[in-house]
């Protein structure tokens, strides 16, 4: 199939609120009668009693579909998923099944589905779209005369029952296919032919039988169906390939240029313009997006100090997520960074080196927030008449007031889309959101389709490290990407099966984007592990899913952690700060000069391996292998995608576990998944290393401690 790409525009349509069209949904098609004696454009039997029709050729389970088919399956271009259902009839007569897909521009395309399991009806088959848009799909069941004929002549003219009864019914099944099914001139001269040979009485009976049973692969390609039933059409929602796979690396832009003056400990501000010169480095490093903590005025009332104290010093900054004050709110910037022109030149700078910029939305108000004053009903009052500040006992946030989208929700719902288009307007197509789980979810159902409608490049990462059903459900909403428990998940098994959870019916809606740290978080694990720690996650981020993240001084492996929290001791949060990049020895400096770590070109070479190998650009593609040491994580990748090289990309990642020690084990590797006999051999090609070693289904490695924690293999087939 050949199609257009779809580029969205931007609609001269105003930024503000307007209904949500519902997609168009069919039923199953079949008859159903009407109630005895009732006027046929009332209730129906079926209705009375709470039934769907299911249609003459029952189509049932099929899958992928979200919450039953309320929400839209998602995929990006080129990536492949399976689409299975249960299609069956009565009887003895044979059915077949169809996949319907519906490109933006209502165009059908006919995709073949094959039986999975002789015996039990389940039908499969692997689509993708090729271009962006909104699409559908449906399974269309039907009877299948020929498959019934050709089934039935076989046997009876070989026993020789009914010889001519059955040839001359496949000569009117095959006069059928031709009159009724458009298809090539050519390929109705073959019908022609073989419906001649059928009824040609004086050529061999068997002659005659094979004319019609030889027609097979015609009559799959552009079949004769009868009694077509199908399904009801399903939402897929096709965006482009970064909602999926992509590296990001998180700054906060006043620190980068900050510098402190020696004598007075005043510190200066980075600036938009200071912060440019951060962006050839980050995407030397091959990173596809920079995210930009919050840029906004920052509140004076209630700031918060270093290390999260409560009150703060006269030349504190305060927490850019305490966002308002009299400079502005959610659409003004702050005074230290520069101005709209500023803003703009950062991302086109990052632009012309391949970067996009995110910006962080937090939908929140520090107590001098022009919302204060200008829509005190967006917030919640107290019984005192006070404002209530956000909690999250036993924490208090006393610089923050929460919005309560209940009180007004048709103004809160236009000024939040309002704020949206003024970023869009400034180049910005991705949005992460701060806590979205203490915002509605029917907020941001009607937000991102709002948005998507004219601008559907935008792709939405939810920050919700919450319970597992509000961080399912925000996907299923809209969020194209999520964060996820990763930075929680360290032994083997629990890696495994929450990988596998996230790979299996989860990716039809939910993309896991996994980061090692960030400014709020630094567990233990990260903690106490040492650089072999920040290795080893940082490859396994890379390799596990398609979408990683770093935050800004990962590099130089920054490790202390507040007393009794898990983020980050003098956290940027709350103060500026000066890494000196400038000491790296990419830059010509000695990072050993300040005793640290310099793990930049390990990130670089981690995502020039995600660009050469397709395989790591998808989710679905997962397979994990055993290793005789519980803790090995060992899995493999094999293709994914459609028309981008994939399917001949095979990698096998093995990682040591444990930060502290050297170990050596077995691993084995389930062959077969590799496109191997359990006996074959391959050379394993070390693409952090360069080195080669001649591997089987078993094979002895040694890692961690004193070298690379892992091994990232590409598989090279003898």
């Amino acid at each position: 199939m050949a199609f257009t790409r779809h580029k969205g525009r931007r609609s001269a349509r105003g930024p503000g609120p307007r209904p949500v069209q519902t997609p168009r949904r069919t039923g199953s098609v079949g008859h159903v009668s009407q109630t005895p004696g009732k006027d046929p454009t009332r209730q129906s039997v079926l209705d009375l009693v709470g039934q769907h029709p299911i249609g003459r050729i029952p189509v049932q389970d099929v899958r992928p579909a979200v919450d039953g088919g309320l929400r839209p399956t998602k995929s990006v271009v080129n990536e492949l998923f399976a689409i299975t259902a249960t299609v069956f009839r009565e009887g003895h007569d044979k059915v077949n099944a169809t996949v319907v897909l519906t490109d933006p521009d209502g165009t059908e395309h006919h995709v073949r589905m094959h039986l999975l399991n002789p015996g039990l009806d389940h039908w499969g088959t692997t689509v993708f779209a090729d271009r962006e848009g909104f699409w559908s799909y449906r399974v269309e069941g039907w009877s299948d005369p020929y498959a019934t004929w050709h089934h039935d002549a076989t046997i009876k003219v070989e026993a020789g029952v009914d010889v001519e009864l059955m040839l001359e019914e496949g000569a009117r099944v095959l006069e059928r296919a031709r009159d009724e099914v458009t298809r090539p001139a050519g390929d109705g001269e073959r019908l022609t032919q073989a419906i001649d040979i059928l009824r040609d009485t004086a050529r061999p009976t068997g002659e005659r039988l094979a004319a019609g049973t030889n027609l097979r692969e015609l009559l799959t390609n552009a079949p004769l169906r009868d009694l077509v039933s199908p399904s009801r059409d399903f939402t897929w929602w096709v965006e482009r390939k970064l909602a999926l796979h992509g590296a990001w690396y998180e700054i906060f832009p006043r620190s980068e240029g900050a510098t402190k003056d020696p004598k007075t400990g005043l510190w200066t501000s980075g600036t938009f313009e200071t912060a440019q010169g951060r962006l050839p480095a980050i995407a030397d490093m091959g990173f596809d997006v920079v995210y930009l903590t919050p840029v906004h005025p920052i509140g004076r009332v209630n700031r918060k100090g270093p290390n999260n104290t409560l009150v703060a010093g006269e030349h504190d900054p305060g927490s850019p997520y305490a966002i308002g004050a009299k400079e502005g709110g959610h659409d003004a910037l702050h005074p230290d960074l520069g101005d709209f022109d500023d803003f703009d030149a950062f991302v086109a700078r990052a632009e012309e080196l391949g970067l996009e910029v995110a910006m962080d939305l937090a939908l929140q108000a520090a107590p001098d927030h022009p919302w204060a004053t200008e829509h005190p009903e967006f917030f919640t009052t107290r019984a005192d008449g006070t404002i209530a500040y956000a909690e999250n006992p036993p924490k208090k946030y006393q610089d923050i007031y929460p919005v309560n989208f209940d009180n007004a929700p048709e103004t809160i719902y236009a000024e939040v889309r309002r704020v949206i288009q003024v970023w869009i307007d400034h180049g910005i197509k991705i949005f992460r959101v701060d806590n979205p789980h203490t915002k509605p979810v029917e907020f941001w159902q009607w937000l991102i389709a709002d948005v998507a409608v004219d601008h559907p490049e935008v792709i939405w990462l939810a920050e919700a490290f919450t319970k597992p059903a509000m961080m399912h459900t925000l996907a299923k909403v809209g969020f194209q990407q999520s964060y996820t428990y990763y930075a929680w998940r360290n032994g083997a098994g629990e890696l495994r099966e929450y990988v596998q959870e996230l790979s299996g019916a989860a990716a039809a809606y939910m993309r896991p984007s996994f980061w090692p740290t960030t400014h709020d978080i630094l567990t233990p694990y990260m903690q106490y592990g040492g650089p072999t720690a920040f290795l080893l996650r940082a490859a396994l981020a890379a390799t596990l899913v398609p979408t990683y993240g770093i935050y800004a001084g990962y590099e130089h492996c920054e490790s202390v952690a507040r007393p009794g929290a898990e983020e980050h001791i003098d956290n940027e949060k709350y103060e500026y700060k000066n890494r000196r990049w400038d000491l790296d020895g990419e830059h010509g400096g000695t990072g050993e000069a300040q005793g640290r770590p310099n793990l930049a070109p390990f990130l670089k070479r981690l995502n020039e391996i995600r660009r050469e190998h397709p395989a790591l650009h998808w989710i679905r593609n997962i397979t994990f292998h055993s290793a005789e040491d519980e803790n090995f994580l060992v899995f493999s990748k094999r293709g994914g995608g459609a028309h981008d090289g994939s399917d001949g990309d095979e990698i096998v990642v093995v990682a040591n576990l444990d930060p502290h020690s050297n170990r050596g084990t077995t691993v084995h590797l389930n062959m077969p998944s590799l496109g191997l006999g359990w006996n074959d051999g391959f050379v394993a090609h070390d693409l952090l290393t360069g080195q080669q070693w001649h591997w089987g289904e078993a094979n002895f490695v040694q890692l961690g401690q004193g070298g690379l924690p892992v091994h990232i293999i590409h598989v090279r087939k003898f």
